[in-house]
């Protein structure tokens, strides 16, 4: 057991849920090809081309823009946070909310007719209701965005401490213990003469 997690570099865990993972990916890949296979292998190619060659540098040219637009505006060089923490509270649902549109395209934006009998709803709807989703996303990263930024900023501040006088004796903190001490420390001894 050893010598395969040395080997291996993991768990047998993993490794079996790796290769379960292969298995349906290669049960998914079989079902998806056995109609017109040509067609399926072309719209992945093209999909394949067209995402690295159009789609990620846009969307790499969009974030880093967007990251030098909101981070020059930071308040005289303090930032709480760096603008890689940050700025995924603004990129996942931006990346959410356009798999969508690219996905259910034709129907938000009204281009394929006849889908009334199929879904049931009419044509017009799917717009209004992709707004809703993105609105909904964009809200949820901000209550996330505002949570974690109260959580990360409680542990920075001090705890107040009571300070009631020089030589209270309820002063906890350890630069007033230091300071304090015994009256027959500092005074110097009386000669007995």
């Amino acid at each position: 057991m050893k010598s395969l997690r040395a080997r291996y570099g993991a768990s047998p865990l993993h490794l079996l849920l790796v290769l379960c993972s292969f298995a349906l990916t290669a049960y998914a890949g079989t079902r998806l090809l056995k109609g017109d296979t040509l067609r399926i292998a072309i719209w992945f190619a093209g999909a394949a081309l067209i995402h690295d060659l159009v789609l990620l540098p846009l969307y790499t040219l969009t974030d880093r823009a967007t990251q030098a637009l909101v981070g020059s505006r930071g308040s005289a060089g303090k930032r709480d946070r760096p603008p890689t923490t940050w700025i995924n509270y603004l990129r996942v649902p931006t990346f959410v909310a356009l798999l969508l549109l690219i996905t259910w395209y034709p129907l938000i934006l009204s281009k394929v007719p006849g889908y009334q009998l199929a879904t049931g709803l009419p044509a017009d709807v799917f717009l209004g209701r992709w707004l809703l989703i993105a609105a909904a996303l964009f809200a949820a990263s901000a209550l996330c965005l505002i949570t974690s930024m109260r959580r990360h900023r409680t542990p920075r501040t001090e705890p107040r401490t009571r300070t009631k006088g020089a030589g209270d004796s309820s002063d906890p903190s350890p630069s007033a213990k230091r300071g304090r001490s015994s009256p027959s420390e500092h005074e110097a001894p009386e000669n007995d003469a």
